[in-house]
C-alpha cells in the first residue's frame, strides 16, 4: 500500500527553469491531495525564497544521504535531477521510481534512467529523443508545463523599476569561478547598476540564464552581423551565466554592440515581459520546452524562434509569434528577413492571449490534469 507522500528530489545548486518546474509542479502535487518532502543540495540558498508552503523542505549532501533519509516503506519517489545507474537500481527495487527530463537526450544518456519504473518527459522534442535511445519507460503523453510568474529568488528593483544584476553565475566547482566569487562582490559593490528604460525602436529580448544549452553564442556568432543593419533594433538580456558562457556570448555580440545591454537575472520576470516586442530564443535542439516562450506569451509578448521542435510545440507562427529559419542553414538571411518586416511594420505584433486554444495547453488546469493521468499510470505499473 502506497501512501500520500511524495519524495522529490532536485539537487541542482543553479536556479533555472527546472526549479521552476518543481515549484509549479510541487505547488499541483499539493493540489491533487499529496504530502511533499522536497529533497535539495545543501547550499542552494534560493528554494526558501520560492513560497513553496505546506512542504516539508529537506537539504542533503549528496545521493547517498538520500538514500539514508527516504522511509523503509514503499514510496513515491520523483526526481528533477537525474540520479546515477547505482543509486536509481537501489532505490527502484524498494519504491515507485519515477522522475522528469528536463532535456532532450542529445549528447548525453543518463544510464540510471533505464532503471526508473516511469519517466516523465516535458516535451514532445524530450519523449523522441528518449525513445531514439531507446527508453521504453517513458509516460507516452508530454506533460508540458504552465507559466509560473510568481516572484524568484533573486530580485531587484524598488517598486516596478528592473535594475542590473551581476550576469555571472560561478560554478564553484572551478578554481577560476571559486575565486571570482570571492572578489566579484567586493568590486560589485563600487559598480553602477543603471535602471532599465526602453529605448526608441524594436524591442528584442533574452529572458533565460544563459548556459550552453542555449548556444547563444553560436547563433549570434551569425546573426549579431544582420542585427547590426537594424540600428533601431535593441536587444535586452536578462539573464546570467557562466564566466565562460557570458565571455564568449560577449564576443559573438560585438557587431551590434551598441544595440545590446545586460540586465543580469531578474526575480519579477512578469514585469520583464510587459517591456518586451519579442522574446527571441537561443537555437533549438538542445532546448527542452522554453518555459520563457510560456510565460512570455500568457503575458502577451510574442515570440521569435527558429522554425523547429521544442518551440514549434509552444508557438503557433502567427499568433504567437513568428518563426525563422535556423541561421545555421541560411547564414540568418531568414532572420533578417523577418527583421526588416517587423522594422516596416509589414508584420503585426501579435498578442498571443487571443489565441485561447493554445494557451488553455498550457493552462494550470490542463497541466494537473497531465500530472494525474501520469502518476496514476506510475501507480498502476507499480
Amino acid at each position: 500500500m502506497i501512501g500520500k507522500t511524495c519524495y522529490q528530489v532536485n539537487l541542482q545548486k543553479n536556479f533555472g527553469g527546472g526549479e521552476v518546474y518543481t515549484r509549479f509542479f510541487t505547488e499541483t502535487m499539493v493540489s491533487l491531495g499529496w504530502n511533499i518532502v522536497l529533497f535539495v543540495a545543501r547550499g542552494a540558498t534560493f528554494w526558501p525564497a520560492l513560497g513553496l508552503s505546506g512542504i516539508s523542505l529537506r537539504e542533503i549532501r549528496d545521493e547517498k544521504e538520500l538514500l539514508a533519509a527516504l522511509p523503509a516503506e514503499r514510496s513515491l519517489i520523483v526526481t528533477h535531477t537525474a540520479l546515477g545507474a547505482e543509486m536509481a537500481k537501489s532505490l527502484a527495487r524498494q519504491h515507485i521510481l519515477t522522475g522528469f527530463m528536463h532535456m532532450p537526450l542529445y549528447e548525453r544518456n543518463p544510464p540510471g534512467f533505464a532503471y526508473y519504473t516511469r519517466l516523465f518527459a516535458v516535451s514532445r522534442h524530450v519523449l523522441d529523443s528518449a525513445c531514439s535511445r531507446g527508453l521504453r519507460n517513458v509516460h507516452p503523453v508530454p506533460l508540458y508545463a504552465m507559466a509560473d510568474l510568481a516572484p524568484r529568488a533573486r530580485s531587484s528593483g524598488d517598486g516596478n523599476a528592473i535594475v542590473a544584476n551581476s550576469i555571472y553565475d560561478w560554478d564553484k566547482r572551478k578554481v577560476r569561478d571559486r575565486l571570482m566569487s570571492w572578489f566579484a562582490p567586493l568590486v560589485e559593490k563600487f559598480v553602477h547598476r543603471p535602471t532599465f528604460k526602453r529605448r526608441p525602436g524594436l524591442t528584442l529580448g533574452i529572458v533565460s540564464r544563459l548556459t550552453p544549452i542555449k548556444q547563444f553564442p553560436c547563433m549570434f556568432s551569425i546573426i549579431a552581423p544582420v542585427l547590426s543593419r537594424y540600428p533601431q533594433v535593441n536587444l535586452e538580456i536578462f539573464g546570467s551565466g557562466g564566466y565562460a558562457s557570458v565571455r564568449d556570448l560577449k564576443q559573438a555580440l560585438a557587431p551590434a554592440w551598441s544595440q545590446v545591454r545586460f540586465w543580469g537575472q531578474q526575480g519579477d520576470v512578469g514585469r520583464i515581459y510587459e517591456s518586451l516586442d519579442y522574446v527571441l530564443t537561443g537555437l533549438p535542439e538542445k532546448e527542452a520546452l522554453g518555459l520563457n516562450l510560456l510565460e512570455a506569451q500568457s503575458r502577451g509578448t510574442p515570440v521569435l524562434a527558429v522554425n523547429a521542435p521544442p518551440f514549434t510545440e509552444t508557438v503557433v507562427d502567427g499568433s504567437g509569434g513568428y518563426f525563422f529559419e535556423d541561421p545555421r542553414r541560411d547564414a540568418g538571411l531568414g532572420f533578417g528577413q523577418l527583421l526588416e518586416r517587423l522594422c516596416t511594420g509589414v508584420l503585426p505584433r501579435p498578442d498571443p492571449r487571443l489565441d485561447t486554444e493554445q494557451l488553455a495547453r498550457f493552462s494550470r488546469e490542463a497541466f494537473r490534469s497531465r500530472v494525474k493521468a501520469a502518476l496514476d499510470a506510475a501507480m498502476v505499473e507499480a
